[in-house]
């Protein structure tokens, strides 16, 4: 869309276009996408934020080479944006944290710009990926910023009934870090797994994180509600330091085709979001790629089934299961490996989701009351006044 410099429309409700003029010095008319500020508008609500400074939005060709940029960038083409976010306390949002975000949103260029991380740089490109670090040149540094500034990945398992009886104490003691429970399958109440309340209590004494799935056979919207239904009810009263997730893999539901998948995907996803959990979906990489709108990828955490060394899915997930043959101590038989590469534990916590709920703020008692009459002096103006309160 094209502005004049003197325009002032606001194009979302946080985002005006005269925060996208060129800081040429010079009053001509620019450009901005529609999916760039559609995209920030998202952002803003994922971080909630109190406010998103654009720091350098549309660019001209002569602007953008004399701030060291080619003068044909994204910046030219309207497509890009550099911003500071904000926090509810006012303070800058860390630029790895934005970075995170704005990948699971879908933005195809994404940079940290200073060396503080204060600043950001957000683009929608209609082609390819930039993720990078300006801090260390202008390369591509990562296809994965949570991998990129996450730290320490933790390790973890996700058992079922199949797995046997296990023995939590020795899983802990082996580094398992987190576990995914399977909670059951289908639309029945009996459909519970057998282990799962076993499974839960063990792996919570041993002081492992744990989150649940629900296998899923459902072939239309209305019967993924009815699974949804019984997972709640089976999850409920429980409290869960991981994300819940919806297991989808039968062939036959595949053969029903992207549109109908995904309906079904949705169905049972916003229905168990609404009910407080943070739920994200389960799938292969082939799944996610052929049969997945990217409305549900961008919007639910991922966690990708991709048995290999080195997985080539490019889009954003929060756990990998990376094998079906491990082994951990405790456990007879394989076991399913999984890495994280979120901090879920204390989003989940800090939003007061998964039956974790937000902690009420603490009220100050009120002072006690005397039994016994009360003598008082009241001051106006220079005159003082004494006299007694009695206690009906």
């Amino acid at each position: 869309m094209k502005y004049q410099y003197s325009d002032s429309v606001q194009i979302t409700p946080h985002f005006n276009s005269c925060e996208f003029r060129c800081k040429c010095g010079k009053e001509h008319e620019f450009s901005v996408s529609d999916e760039l500020v559609q995209k920030l508008e998202q952002l803003y609500a994922t971080l909630n934020c109190s406010k998103i400074i654009v720091t350098s939005g549309f660019r001209c060709s002569a602007h953008d080479k004399a701030v060291k940029g080619s003068g044909t960038g994204q910046h030219t083409l309207g497509n890009a944006a550099d911003i500071c976010c904000y926090g509810q306390d006012g303070q800058p949002i860390s630029s790895k944290v934005v970075c995170c975000k704005a990948q699971d949103i879908g933005f195809n260029g994404i940079a940290n710009i200073t060396a503080a991380y204060q600043y950001t740089h957000v683009d929608v490109r209609p082609n390819g990926k930039w993720y990078g670090d300006e801090v260390h040149g202008n390369s591509t540094v990562t296809d994965d910023f949570y991998k990129y500034f996450g730290g320490e990945d933790m390790k973890g398992i996700d058992v079922s009934v199949h797995n046997g009886n296990i023995d939590w104490g020795k899983v802990k003691a082996d580094g398992i870090d987190f576990a995914i429970l399977r909670a059951g399958y289908g639309r029945l109440a009996s459909q519970k797994d057998e282990k799962f309340e076993q499974n839960y209590a063990g792996a919570k004494a041993a002081g492992i994180p744990v989150g649940a799935y629900w296998y899923s056979y459902a072939m239309t919207p209305e019967e993924a509600e009815l699974e949804a239904d019984v997972f709640l009810s089976v999850i409920k009263g429980k409290q869960f330091e991981m994300p819940v997730y919806f297991d989808l893999e039968e062939k036959k539901q595949f053969d029903l085709g992207k549109e109908q998948v995904s309906a079904i995907m949705r169905a049972f996803l916003k229905k168990v979001e609404n009910a407080g959990y943070f739920v994200g979906l389960y799938g292969s990489a082939s799944s996610l790629t052929t049969h997945t709108a990217d409305d549900i990828k961008s919007w639910y955490t991922i966690w990708l089934a991709h048995w290999v060394d080195q997985t080539n899915y490019n889009g954003a997930y929060g756990i990998w299961q990376h094998s079906e043959k491990g082994k951990v101590d405790g456990i007879n038989g394989n076991v399913d490996m999984d890495i994280c590469y979120k901090d879920f534990q204390t989003i989940i916590k800090g939003k007061g989701l998964n039956g974790w709920g937000k902690a009420e703020p603490t009220s100050t008692p009120a002072p006690d009351v005397p039994d016994t009459d009360v003598t008082v002096t009241i001051q106006i103006g220079k005159d003082s006044y004494k006299g007694t309160l009695k206690k009906e």
